[in-house]
């Protein structure tokens, strides 16, 4: 790290470092500071800071009563987080033969459900929609010309294509046309709050279960997740017989 003395505070440094470290910091919150007027804000709130600090100094307020309270709350629960921490990194990572047996013994909680790829022309009136179905229909134009000519829909410059999606994502008079279409044809015009739709069904896959190499990256993480809540479960149980709690 770039160990810049930025500025001065009542002899007290504030180091390029530390602004690097609050833009990080930041940028881990969805907060981009990541440029000269954020490092600059960043840079006063440092100065605010360090003055703060100087000014606590100069009054003894650490041998305040109410902020010795403060403190000891604080080093409560870092001590409660260390603690678990402890418990937490006793806990091994889950082998290949745990995450393959969690799989097998939960697939109804990995399916895939039925999906399609679709295309669709969106225009203003059912009239214009019938007019382009009846010229894709007696081959004057494709389906996808048709689309990037006339639909109002973004999906237009991929000739209305709308990709892979399952039921539900979209509106459900939409919905219930393309589930119910076979692969290959074209709807009728079909109203929708956005106005009328031609829809053209590219495939349609049934539902399935995911393979487990699928999806082996997110098992292993909840196994891993699962045995972690156990050990810390397992501690405060025997912590309870430890330390009996009554609860009134």
């Amino acid at each position: 790290m770039n160990n810049r003395i930025l500025a001065k505070v009542g002899g007290l440094a504030i180091m390029e470092s530390e602004v690097e470290e609050m833009v990080m910091t930041l940028r881990s919150r969805g907060q981009n500071y990541d440029h000269p007027q954020g490092r600059a804000a960043i840079l006063e709130q440092l100065i605010a800071n360090k003055l703060l600090l100087i000014e606590a100094q100069k009054n003894l307020y650490e041998h305040n009563a109410a902020f010795k309270a403060q403190l000891e709350k604080v080093k409560e629960d870092m001590l409660i987080n260390f603690a678990a921490s402890k418990v937490l990194d006793e806990v091994k990572d889950a082998t290949e033969d745990e995450v393959k047996k969690y799989y097998d013994d939960n697939m109804d909680k990995f399916q895939k459900g039925e999906s399609v790829n679709a295309s669709h022309i969106l225009v203003d009136s059912e009239e214009k929609a019938n007019e382009i179905l009846a010229k894709i229909n007696a081959g004057e134009v494709s389906f996808e010309d048709a689309a990037r000519e006339n639909s109002t829909c973004p999906s237009k410059d991929n000739g209305g294509n709308l990709g892979e999606f399952t039921r539900g994502q979209m509106v459900p008079e939409f919905d219930e046309a393309v589930f119910s279409m076979q692969v290959g044809t074209v709807s009728a015009p079909v109203k929708t709050q956005f106005g009328y739709h031609l829809i053209k069904l590219i495939s349609k896959s049934e539902a399935s279960t995911y393979a487990f190499d699928e999806i082996k990256a997110q098992l292993t993480d909840m196994v891993n997740q699962e045995k972690k809540q156990a050990a810390f479960q397992s501690k405060i149980n025997q912590l309870k017989i430890l330390y009996p709690v009554d609860k009134f």
